[in-house]
């Protein structure tokens, strides 16, 4: 069964980020890589420090926030 959701511009650029950077070939593929991501780890604590390297919070804020923002 398919269903259609409706999401803000916002909410669809980063899933468009998201389904790029886990390579997904679909949203959907790229929503049970998270959820599946998400429900195996304990905690985040740490996280972005191991995706991102040495770059700062801003830098890292820079590529999840709008243009408008």
């Amino acid at each position: 069964m398919v269903t259609t959701i409706q999401v803000n511009e916002r909410t669809l650029l980063l899933l468009k980020k998201l389904k790029e950077e886990l390579q997904a070939s679909s949203y959907e593929e790229a929503i049970i890589k998270l959820a599946v991501q998400r429900a195996t780890r304990k905690s985040m604590a740490g996280y972005l420090g191991k995706k991102y390297g040495k770059l700062s919070r801003k830098e890292i804020m820079e590529d999840l926030r709008d243009k408008n923002d």
